[in-house]
């Protein structure tokens, strides 16, 4: 793993207009940067990436098949007791997952093995980026010239989320975010195209759009049942608002499902800690009110069970703050974590997402930092497998 200078594409705002990457800038600041890139080799992506990833989602999927069944982990999650029903009830009965995206700790082979950071289970974005846009730019260095012949991407999100949507069944599907937010509007609009792609019937809807009907159904401005919903909305919103209640007894149906709940906190950190303590992709992580949580010394990582983009996250290295960014989480407890710092290049800090697309590890994307956290700011960079 290496970054390595790449150069713009002559006319690339242009071929993001057309492919409709509206969110490559954000607030007049760059998210999307293709001056450089990052390079893998294969046996990095195989060995330490694709086959650590795949084998992390199932052991979250065994933490599940226990966490629905006690209490305790439930109450540790901080998923709401009137809820609880509703995430076994999701898990038994079956329903399907879509995608979610693990955050990785990797600097490439000599540097140790990949280290979970947390899980992005629910509401994942970056999607579009890793899946469409950094492929188009790998095509078009390719036929430029610029990177060498047999240069490849791991990347093959876009094929599975297709192939995920036709397993998942149904015929229509409801999409919904809010309209007003680019990132969030995009990614679903291009999962709204994959689902269009794998045969489904699809409309969109921003979140304000939704109603209840008197049979409890979710239903649109038109009253209209909505069968199945992909919501980019998180869990832990779902079960505070209004409509909280009306989900125990509704027909409609959730991409992703309840039950992704269980995973999509950073609470999931000491649980699968405490499972696999001598798993070489997993941090030591307690709870923050478990006085175990000494044995990671002076340097660790605090983070909310329930925050985004390394919000309230507070990193320190030999008792000094190494970092810190707040936010408004934190009242749902915090987390613990043992000290990865994320590889530094050239003075930046490098990020691997590793998407999950139903239950394998199928691509990556990388965001930079200028400091240790990946907030916001963070910009989405490209990457390429080189040949040799």
């Amino acid at each position: 793993m290496r970054r390595i200078a790449i150069g713009e594409r002559p006319g690339w705002r242009a071929s993001a207009r057309a492919n409709g990457f509206t969110f490559h800038t954000l607030d007049g600041a760059p998210y999307w940067d293709e001056s450089h890139a990052y390079a893998f080799t294969l046996g990095e992506i195989e060995r330490d990436i694709e086959a650590p990833g795949t084998e992390l989602h199932a052991l979250c999927l065994a933490f599940v098949a226990d966490a629905v069944e006690d209490a305790r982990i439930l109450a540790s999650l901080a998923i709401p007791e009137a809820m609880w029903d509703v995430v076994r009830t999701s898990w038994r009965r079956g329903d399907p997952s879509l995608y979610g995206r693990l955050d990785l700790a990797y600097g490439g082979e000599g540097t140790g093995p990949a280290k979970l950071l947390e899980y992005n289970a629910d509401t994942p974005t970056a999607l579009y980026e890793s899946a469409v846009f950094q492929w188009l730019w790998l095509e078009d260095l390719l036929r430029l010239g610029r990177v060498p012949a047999g240069s490849d991407q791991f990347n093959a999100v876009h094929e599975r989320l297709i192939e995920r949507f036709r397993a998942v069944g149904g015929t229509s599907l409801a999409l919904a975010a809010y309209a007003d937010a680019p990132e969030d509007r995009g990614t679903v609009a291009y999962l709204e195209d994959c689902a269009r792609q794998a045969g489904l019937a699809t409309r969109f809807l921003d979140l304000g759009d939704i109603g209840l009907a008197a049979n409890g159904a979710f239903v649109d401005r038109t009253e209209a049942p909505i069968a199945t919903l992909f919501k980019l909305y998180p869990w832990e919103w779902a079960f505070a608002d209004a409509f909280g209640a009306a989900l125990a007894a509704t027909p409609t149906r959730f991409l992703e499902p309840p039950w992704k709940a269980v995973l999509s906190n950073k609470g999931l950190l000491p649980h699968l800690y405490a499972r696999e303590p001598g798993h070489p992709n997993l941090l030591p992580a307690y709870f923050e009110d478990d006085p175990q949580k000494a044995r990671l010394g002076t340097s660790f990582v605090k983070k909310p069970l329930f925050s985004r983009e390394g919000a309230n996250v507070l990193m320190v290295r030999d008792g000094a703050v190494l970092a810190q960014d707040h936010g408004p989480y934190g009242a749902g407890g915090h987390v613990r974590q043992a000290l990865a710092e994320l590889p530094c290049f050239d003075g930046r800090h490098a990020l691997v997402g590793a998407w999950i697309v139903g239950d394998a590890c199928v691509g990556i994307g990388l965001r930079e930092a200028a400091g240790p956290i990946t907030t916001d700011a963070a910009l989405f960079v490209p990457h390429v497998i080189l040949p040799g």
